[in-house]
């Protein structure tokens, strides 16, 4: 019996918001920590506007049958998961552009 997940470990789960930094990899360990607190705080912070959009759309769609909260919420959940996936891909674009520069 073969175990999936045999070779992994938890940095493979909670190290998910880190960049590869791959070209960047001269960085030093301040800045990388630095770049990847700024980025996880982001990504929270966006996770934040999609939860907010989320009770704004489910309110103003029930209980105050205000469609226009509802729609407001709607963009606000659109912004928010956006914004995370961006975030998410910068450092695979930044990855990219450097590597077609080169």
């Amino acid at each position: 019996m073969i175990l999936a997940a045999e070779k992994g470990d938890i940095n493979t789960i909670i190290g998910g918001i880190a960049p590869d930094w791959g070209p960047f990899g001269g960085l030093g360990n301040e800045a990388r920590v630095m770049i990847e607190v700024v980025m996880a705080v982001a990504i929270l912070l966006c996770l934040g506007i999609a939860i907010w959009g989320a009770a704004k759309q489910r309110i103003g769609a029930t209980a105050l049958r205000d469609t226009f909260s509802a729609e407001q919420g709607k963009g606000l959940i659109v912004a928010g998961l956006t914004g995370v996936f961006i975030i998410g891909s910068l450092g695979t674009v930044f990855t990219i552009v450097y590597g077609m520069a080169v």
